[in-house]
């Protein structure tokens, strides 16, 4: 028989899986509050479509933003990064994690971001994209390169061994006669 939870404990337990650190994987919380991966997961989809009761306004609003933005932290412009970067600038650091759940990125991917400007190494995924294309043009151009080279020796190898068993065919294979 399945242990019956009740919902404060549900929800409870969704507000922790919100309000985890990033080094703390759903598995590791699940199993910190003793119960399965998979229930802990259906609880927070629950909560999503809002099918919880006495759900808080604080996880409502974590569940309504998460829905809401649902954008890799790829996918962000270098103008909203920049814009994000500015609004964190001189919060505490509950502040800057409450910030980044709320604008559904990892306080790293801030930092990471942060650091980029300062050392002026930012480049848009357009950019990078461009680089990449790049360097995978060269790289297929080297790799047709050299297959027309082997395809050319080839190709010479194979001549050679016609005109011997052509030459062998008229004047005859002498090898076996000299001696």
């Amino acid at each position: 028989m399945s242990p019956k939870y009740t919902e404060g404990f549900k929800i409870q337990a969704v507000e922790k899986a919100f309000n985890r650190s990033p080094e703390i994987s759903l598995t590791e919380m699940a199993t910190t509050l003793g119960i399965s991966r998979s229930a802990l997961q259906r609880w927070i989809t629950q909560s999503k479509n809002h099918q919880l009761e006495n759900i808080s306004d604080n996880t409502a609003s974590l569940t309504q933003t998460m829905t809401e933005k649902e954008k890799r932290p790829q996918d962000w412009s270098l103008e909203e990064r920049l814009k994000l970067i500015i609004k964190m600038d001189g919060l505490s650091e509950e502040d800057c994690h409450k910030q980044c759940r709320i604008d559904g990125v990892f306080p790293h991917h801030v930092k990471e971001w942060k650091q980029q400007f300062i050392t002026g190494s930012v480049m848009s995924s357009e950019s990078k994209k461009q680089v990449t294309v790049r360097n995978l043009r060269n790289e297929i151009k080297a790799l047709n390169k050299d297959l027309n080279r082997k395809n050319q020796a080839l190709a010479e190898t194979a001549a050679l061994l016609v005109l011997k068993k052509k030459v062998d065919a008229i004047w005859g294979n002498d090898e076996g006669n000299l001696q």
